[in-house]
């Protein structure tokens, strides 16, 4: 059984959360609607309605009947996800809550807003296909038919709210066009991996059936762009051609196919005249494809755009970085557990104490290469901000013990400081705070954003940048070694592709000590939230890098890549024989050959920065 636990964060801006509610804006609501708009927004009510129909005359009956017939059973639910993947790229894109109670994580979900008030946290439990296909897979029983008919009414019922919202508003074209844009790159990092549809695994005819539909609606926009539909075309037929999970090759899909479908809309969109929302996306909304130069936006998570990244900022970061004087005993920098040799790790399983020398720090140290590419921040996700983390380890006993009053007055009374804070903040006739020397070292980390490696030039066209062994590895972690399904493509880290909006954790099992079967005491997520499914949860770290970025998981347990596959491929924690109920990881055996375990540490090792 394979499940995710997902993570909804609140962003800082308001522009952002226009994009991707159901809430429209007043400017939409300004101008009327092209015969073209209308004729879309018919065809995917249309799509809806057929949807909700087959539920109800098909699915539903099916598990009604006096005896249920399994095969029956699946094959109704099969044509359910199927009709469901023709308007996904609408319903995701408009109504991404609604969508996600009818194709959401079979988990419990929290909102980060909760960390503001942990107390008033509270799980949302899931509904949906994905629910569905944990009730009817590998084999159905019968003491579940209540639970399902239950979910099977949900679904019915969240059909009749998007049906609703759909005859409400209408469709533009510059979003219908944004909204395609995204299902492709949906298609290539969620959809061909199995991310919500990892027990059937019929990925690839659900992701041709999503092209299909992004067909149809840009043959509205004329037939002038022939490189599109033709492309559109292979691709469809690529998908139906090559159906097996586990052989399908995902590098060839996407440098083929997927990257220059997204590019040829991308165009469109361009053409588009009149007025656009600009929306504050960590991936730019003006991309041809999630792999091009500069795609990600590293002040998206910031607390707002007075703590944008700037290059004065950066040097008065970097050289705050490096001074052990921002500790409360001056032996300790952040370089001093952030070293750049070592993609700004330790390179040790725990980090000292710095009042007790061999007193160990609680877990390993994190890279900070890329950090800005994500929502939260500590394994256990409490900080929403690079700021608040920073703050954070300053004055922490045991790793910093700084005071910021006291590193205010050393800043202020240091006249190199003082010119490098004039410099970034214009401080020249008001005195240095807190928030400048936490957004200072922030715009450093922010400027750590690489994503530069031999994969990313690979995947912008230089077929020789990756070996053989590192293509079959890249194929293998997106699809047989399910590696994909938390470390997403293109970041490899958790936050989810591809509005980039959510972060994920996961319940591994991981043990206390390599050699040992008991599971690590550490609760991770659960002691910030205090929701039981989140028991032993922790922040979905990047393994770009990875190869620098030893040893591994919260504790630093294992030493190599090696032992890392290991536990993965038999299952986590359960693999040990660790019993722990909410392990999200599947804990089914992987059974890759040694050659493909090689493969996947050959394309992680791919990974690093340039």
């Amino acid at each position: 059984m394979y499940k995710k636990i997902v993570v909804i964060i609140l962003m800082s801006t308001i522009v952002f959360i226009l994009g991707f509610t159901t809430e429209q804006s007043a400017y939409t609501k300004k101008r009327g609607t092209s015969a073209r708009e209308h004729l879309i927004q018919k065809e995917v009510l249309d799509q809806m309605l057929s949807f909700k129909a087959y539920i109800k005359d098909t699915l539903a009956v099916e598990v009604h009947k006096e005896e249920i017939d399994p095969v029956g059973l699946r094959k109704a639910f099969l044509k359910t996800r199927i009709l469901f993947k023709r308007f996904e790229w609408a319903s995701e894109y408009f109504t991404a809550d609604l969508s996600k109670r009818l194709n959401g994580p079979p988990v419990e979900e929290v909102e980060n807003a909760d960390l503001l008030d942990p107390s008033l946290a509270r799980g949302v439990e899931p509904v949906g296909l994905q629910v569905i296909e944990e009730l009817i897979y590998p084999t159905f029983d019968n003491s579940n038919r209540q639970k399902l008919i239950c979910e099977i009414e949900h679904l019915i019922t969240n059909a009749d709210y998007l049906i609703s919202y759909f005859k409400d508003h209408q469709l533009e074209d510059w979003r219908i066009l944004d909204a395609s844009k995204l299902e492709v790159f949906r298609i290539i990092s969620l959809g061909i991996t199995g991310f919500d549809n990892p027990l059937f695994q019929n990925s690839m005819m659900e992701a041709s059936v999503a092209l299909g539909s992004l067909q149809s609606t840009l043959l509205h926009y004329g037939t002038r762009r022939e490189r599109l539909f033709l492309t559109l075309t292979k691709a469809i037929n690529y998908l139906q051609g090559n159906t097996d999970f586990n052989s399908f090759d995902r590098a060839l899909f996407i440098t083929q196919f997927a990257n220059e479908i997204s590019t040829e809309i991308a165009a469109l969109e361009r053409n588009q005249t009149g007025p656009k929302i600009k929306y504050n996306r960590m991936l730019r909304q003006g991309v041809n494809t999630m792999f091009d130069l500069d795609a990600f936006n590293a002040d998206a998570f910031s607390p707002g755009p007075k703590f944008h990244l700037s290059d004065e900022k950066t040097v008065l970061g970097k050289k705050l970085f490096y001074d052990v004087a921002l500790s409360g005993t001056h032996t300790r920098s952040c370089a001093s557990c952030h070293n750049p040799n070592l993609a700004f790790t330790d390179g040790m399983m725990l980090q000292e104490d710095i009042h007790a020398s061999g007193r160990l720090l609680k877990r390993n140290t994190p890279t900070l290469l890329n950090a800005a590419l994500q929502s939260n921040y500590f394994y256990d996700m409490r900080s929403l901000t690079l700021e608040d983390q920073i703050q954070d380890v300053i004055g922490n006993k045991q790793e910093m013990d700084g005071s910021m009053t006291t590193i205010v007055q050393y800043v202020s009374s240091d006249k190199i400081y003082q010119s490098l804070f004039n410099n970034a903040f214009g401080t020249e006739s008001k005195l240095v705070s807190a928030d400048q020397i936490t957004n200072a070292l922030a715009s450093y980390i922010r400027s750590l954003t690489k994503i530069n490696s031999r994969f990313d030039v690979y995947m912008r066209g230089d077929r020789t940048a990756l070996s053989a062994s590192e293509v079959d590895g890249f194929n293998l972690f997106m699809g047989k070694g399910k590696c994909a399904t938390c470390h997403f493509l293109p970041l490899f880290n958790g936050v989810t592709p591809p509005k980039f909006m959510q972060s994920e954790v996961e319940v591994l099992g991981v043990p206390s000590s390599q050699k040992s079967a008991v599971l690590d005491a550490d609760l991770g997520y659960y002691t910030i939230i205090g929701v039981d499914s989140y028991k032993y949860a922790f922040k979905i770290p990047s393994v770009r890098n990875v190869k620098k970025t030893a040893p591994y998981m919260h504790n630093g347990i294992y030493q190599t890549l090696d032992e890392v596959m290991e536990f993965y491929n038999n299952g986590g924690g359960a693999g040990l024989g660790i019993k722990l109920p909410n392990q999200t990881l599947s804990d089914e055996n992987l059974h890759l050959t040694e050659k493909e375990k090689k493969d996947i540490i050959a394309f992680m090792e791919s990974l690093e920065s340039q």
